[in-house]
């Protein structure tokens, strides 16, 4: 971090004002991964709850407990139809060993990141923050995250918030440190946020 810090002032502001970064690590496997499918687009607390209420009915979450319940069953514990259909073809592919994910970390970034977006329902977003947070690769940038938009936008003070492309863009001076940095803009971003 110190190296990041050293050459971007923005960052080394964030720092100096809120601390050092959480790590938000996760564990690899299954359970992590289809966690953050059910992140996709809704709150982190719908998630949550999502997740719990399989896990109180599952006892444990594994891709056999969900090919199980099945899509029907994964809805009446309120996941969407798209969201069920995604965690049962994680669950088969996981199975079939068609998706090694106890493997991934062996694999580059770039490897990687295909497997996982070959996966309905796993695109750049998910795939980049189960290699920051699972994997704790160091040159992550998990594409499309709005609340990372949105903390460059006040960082360089943009006009406006960053599409994924210009975000790609902006990111690249802080390789190949990029998911340090995602882990200061989000830290600086939750800090400043209203509670």
């Amino acid at each position: 971090m110190a190296r990041l810090t050293r050459r971007d002032r923005g960052l080394a502001d964030i720092v100096a004002r809120f601390g050092p970064p959480p790590l938000w690590s996760r564990p690899r496997g299954f359970p992590t991964l289809l966690r953050i499918i059910l992140e996709q687009q809704v709150s982190l607390e719908s998630a949550r709850a999502m997740y719990l209420r399989l896990a109180a009915t599952t006892g444990k979450v594994t891709p056999r407990a969900v090919l199980a319940l099945g899509a029907r069953g994964l809805r009446r514990l309120g996941f969407t139809r798209q969201k069920a259909g995604y965690a049962t073809e994680l669950a088969r592919r996981i199975e079939d060993g068609s998706l090694p994910i106890a493997r991934l970390h062996r694999l580059s970034d770039e490897d990687a990141s295909a497997l996982l977006m070959g996966v309905p329902g796993i695109g750049p977003w998910t795939a980049g923050i189960y290699l920051l947070m699972a994997l704790r690769r160091p040159d992550i940038w998990p594409r499309g995250d709005l609340a990372l938009h949105k903390a460059m936008a006040r960082l360089d003070e943009l006009a406006r918030v960053p599409s994924s492309e210009e975000a790609e863009l902006i990111a690249a001076r802080w390789r190949p440190l990029r998911a340090v940095a995602a882990r200061i803009l989000w830290h600086g971003y939750l800090s400043e946020r209203p509670t």
